[in-house]
C-alpha cells in the first residue's frame, strides 16, 4: 500500500512506546518470555480464539462474545506449508502450498462490458481513459463477496478496492502531460462491482450484467451523517459531490452492503504551480494555497504523492485536485470517509458516511454487539496515529425497519491505552468541553459543531488524548470479543523500549483488545500478541513482516497478509495461524515488489479470493505477472482464487 513516509501527528500525546514501558513488570517479562517459545506461541498469539465477521453479523440479536466466551477452538491446519526453500526460488511467479491450486481473476484492465478492450499489459499501446471506466482498475486491495441469493458459492458480485496505481504504471510515464492522462488515472482508482460465476470450475466475469459498475473519483456521491451539510464540505465553486480514491481495506454490513475506505487521499492534491519533476523542500502548499492547521494534520503539501492530477509548473489539469485554485478550497475535505456501496442496486449513489468520521482510513473490522447494535473498529493508518471505532445509536436491524442508516446515527471512539494493560474509548462529540472549547493559535474555536468535528477527526483525537500507534491498518473480531489489530510498522519510531514495541519498529506486531459490555462498552483490555522479528531466528519457518491483512475465520484460524520488507529472500505473503497449537504456515507467496492483500470468500468457505498489489511495482523486467515471463509485459495486479485440491475449507 501506498502511504505517507512522515508523520503528521504532532500532538505531543504520550505515544504507546510509553504506555508499554510503565507497564513493565515481573509478569509481563516473564509473560513475554513465554512468548519467545515455540511452545507457548497459541496463546500468545490468539489468547481464546477468533472468529469472522460473517458469524458476528448472523446473530444480530444475540450476544456472540456470551455466547461463545467459554470456547476454545483448536483448528486444523493440515496443508503442506510453502518453505522458505521453495518460495525465493524464483520471485518472477508466486508459490503455493502443494495441497492448493490458484486461478488468475480480475487482473487490471479486464473489460466488464462486451466489445471494450482488455488490457492486457501491452507496453507500448495502454489503456485509455473511456476504456478504463469500463474495466478493472489497478491496486487490487480489501474486497468482499456478495454471494447471489446470500447463500451461492458459484456465483455473486465481488466488491474490490482499487486503492492506487503509480503514473509510470498506468500510463507508462512518470508524469501526466494532460487531462487526458489524469482522467485515465482517476478511472484507474476506485472500486470495482463485478458479478463473477464459477463456469467448468473456473471463475470469470459476467459480462454485461447489470451489477457491474465503476466507482470512481468522477461517480457522483452523497454525503449523509452530521457532517453532510457541513459549510466544510462546500466549495466557492459550487461543483457537485464526486469520488473516492485510495480504497484501502474495506468492511460489509450484515444489511448486505459493501463499506470502502478512503486512506492516503492527500496525495492526489496538489499545487499546479509547483513543478512536480523538482519539488520544493518546503512541505507548505505553496504561493496562493494557505497551509491549514488542519491541511497538515492530514498531510496535504505542495506536491502531493506526486500524481500531479491537479496541474503542473503551472499547467492546470483537474481543478479539483489543484491546491492553488480558491473554489476548490474543501474538496479535499471530501475526502477521507467510509463509504457505503449497495451491490445489489447499481444506480444508487455511493454514500459517505460521516458519523464514522474522517482520517486516513485502512477499513472497518464490523460485528454486531450488545441490543444488535453494529460496531466498527478502524485504524488510522499513519505513523503515530489512532485506534477508532463507531456504535450505532439502536439495533440496526429496528434501525433499517424505520429507514435509518445504523451508520448515520451512533457514537464514534478514540482510544486511549492506559499503563495497566487497560484502556478507554474516548467519545469524539461536540458536547465535550474539550473540543467544544478548544481554540486554534489566534484564539478562534477549531470546532463549531459536531460536523466540524467528524471533518477534523484527528484533530478532535489528539485534544483528547488519544495514545499514537504504529500505523492500525486492518483489524479482526474473534468469536470470544477478542479484536486483533495489525500495526504494520514505525521505521520513526526514535525511543526503545525493550520489553516490547522496537525502535525503530521495522517489522510490526499484532495487538489484542477486548471490549467491556460485548463491544459497546467504553473500556477494554490490551496485550500484544506477537512481534513480528520474534519469527525471524534462523530456523523459523513462521518468519514473517509488517503484517497488514487480517482476517479469522470462523473455526479460528488467523489469516495474516503482509506488506513490506520481509526477511530470508522471502516476498509478501499469506500465512494461516492456529492459536492454539501456535502452528503458523505459509499458504501463498507474491511475486517480486507486490503487496499480498484483501481477503474475501465463499460462504463454503471452498474458494478465498486473495489480491497481488503493484507486482514488481510494475517493471516488467522483476515480473510479468499474470502473463507468462517474457521481460517484457507490464505485470497487473490481479485477483488469486485459491482451492483446496481436495475440494476442502481453505486454510485446513
Amino acid at each position: 500500500m501506498l502511504h505517507d513516509e512522515i508523520p503528521s501527528n504532532r500532538s505531543g500525546n504520550r505515544p504507546f512506546h510509553d504506555v508499554l514501558k510503565a507497564n513493565m513488570s515481573r509478569r509481563n517479562l516473564l509473560k513475554r518470555s513465554a512468548v519467545l517459545s515455540a511452545a507457548s506461541f497459541a496463546s500468545a498469539l490468539v489468547g481464546n480464539g477468533l472468529t469472522s465477521k460473517t458469524a458476528a453479523a448472523s446473530s444480530p440479536g444475540t450476544s456472540l462474545t456470551e455466547s461463545l466466551f467459554a470456547q476454545s477452538l483448536s483448528p486444523d491446519i493440515g496443508f503442506s506449508p510453502v518453505t522458505i526453500a521453495e518460495a525465493i526460488v524464483d520471485s518472477r511467479v508466486p508459490h503455493i502450498s502443494s495441497d492448493y491450486q490458484y486461478d488468475v481473476l480480475i487482473p487490471w484492465g479486464t473489460p466488464l462490458e462486451s466489445g471494450v478492450p482488455e488490457y492486457a499489459g501491452d507496453p507500448v499501446n495502454r489503456t485509455t481513459a473511456d476504456a478504463q471506466l469500463k474495466q478493472v482498475g489497478i491496486g487490487h486491495d480489501g474486497m468482499h463477496f456478495f454471494p447471489e441469493n446470500g447463500t451461492s458459492n458459484t456465483k455473486g458480485v465481488l466488491c474490490i478496492n482499487h486503492e492506487f496505481g503509480r503514473t509510470p504504471h498506468v500510463l507508462g510515464k512518470d508524469l501526466p502531460e494532460s487531462l487526458a492522462d489524469v482522467r485515465t488515472m482517476e478511472h484507474a482508482h476506485g472500486v470495482a462491482c463485478v458479478e463473477i460465476q464459477k463456469v467448468n470450475g473456473t471463475w470469470q466475469v459476467v459480462l454485461d450484467s447489470p451489477k457491474n459498475r465503476r466507482v470512481t473519483f468522477n461517480t457522483p456521491v452523497a454525503f449523509s451523517g452530521p457532517a453532510a451539510n457541513s459549510s466544510l464540505l462546500q466549495n466557492p465553486a459550487g461543483n457537485e459531490f464526486k469520488g473516492t480514491v485510495n480504497n484501502c481495506a474495506n468492511g460489509f454490513t450484515p444489511w448486505g452492503t459493501y463499506l470502502t475506505c478512503e486512506e492516503n487521499f492527500n496525495g492526489y492534491f496538489n499545487n499546479s504551480q509547483v513543478d512536480q519533476s523538482n519539488p520544493p523542500d518546503d512541505p507548505a502548499l505553496g504561493e496562493g494555497s494557505p497551509l491549514t492547521g488542519a491541511d497538515e494534520r492530514y498531510g496535504v503539501t505542495a506536491e502531493g504523492f506526486g500524481y500531479a492530477w491537479g496541474g503542473n509548473n503551472g499547467t492546470v489539469f483537474d481543478v479539483r485536485c489543484d491546491t492553488s485554485n480558491p473554489g476548490y478550497v474543501n474538496e479535499r475535505n471530501r475526502f477521507g470517509w467510509v463509504v457505503e456501496i449497495d451491490p445489489e442496486n447499481p444506480t444508487a449513489k455511493p454514500v459517505k458516511r460521516t458519523a464514522m468520521g474522517r482520517f486516513k482510513h485502512e477499513g472497518v473490522g464490523g460485528t454486531v454487539g450488545a441490543g444488535g447494535r453494529y460496531v466498527g473498529y478502524m485504524g488510522d493508518d499513519q505513523r503515530f496515529d489512532y485506534c477508532y471505532k463507531f456504535v450505532s445509536q439502536a439495533s440496526w436491524r429496528s434501525m433499517v425497519a424505520r429507514g435509518l442508516s445504523p451508520l448515520d446515527y451512533g457514537k464514534l471512539y478514540v482510544a486511549k491505552f492506559n499503563d495497566d494493560n487497560t484502556g478507554e474509548w474516548m467519545e469524539i462529540t461536540y458536547s465535550n468541553p474539550a473540543i467544544r472549547d478548544a481554540v486554534d493559535e489566534q484564539g478562534q474555536s477549531l470546532f463549531r459543531n459536531q460536523g466540524d468535528v467528524l471533518v477534523f477527526t484527528r484533530v478532535a483525537a489528539d485534544i483528547l488524548g488519544a495514545t499514537p500507534m504504529d500505523r492500525p491498518e486492518w483489524v479482526t473480531v474473534g468469536p470470544t470479543g477478542d479484536c486483533f489489530w495489525a500495526m504494520t510498522n514505525n521505521s520513526r519510531r526514535e525511543t526503545a523500549d525493550a520489553v516490547n514495541l522496537r525502535a525503530p519498529n521495522p517489522d510490526g506486531y499484532i495487538l489484542k483488545t477486548r471490549d467491556s459490555n460485548n463491544h459497546v462498552g467504553t473500556t477494554f483490555t490490551w496485550e500484544h500478541v506477537i512481534f513480528a522479528d520474534e519469527t525471524h531466528a534462523e530456523g523459523d519457518e513462521r518468519t514473517f513482516s509488517d503484517p497488514d491483512g487480517l482476517w479469522a475465520d470462523p473455526d479460528g484460524r488467523l489469516f495474516i497478509e503482509t506488506d513490506g520488507g520481509q526477511q530470508k529472500g522471502l516476498q509478501d505473503q499469506c500465512l494461516v495461524a492456529n492459536p492454539e497449537t501456535g502452528e503458523i504456515r505459509r499458504l501463498f507467496v507474491g511475486v517480486s515488489g507486490d503487496e499480498i492483500t484483501g481477503v474475501a470468500y465463499t460462504p463454503d468457505r471452498k474458494t478465498l479470493f486473495i489480491n497481488t498489489q503493484h507486482p514488481g511495482n510494475g517493471n516488467p523486467a522483476a515480473t510479468n505477472f499474470p502473463a507468462p515471463t517474457d521481460g517484457i509485459t507490464i505485470p497487473r495486479d490481479c485477483t488469486i482464487v485459491i482451492t483446496r485440491k481436495d475440494g476442502g475449507i481453505v486454510g485446513s
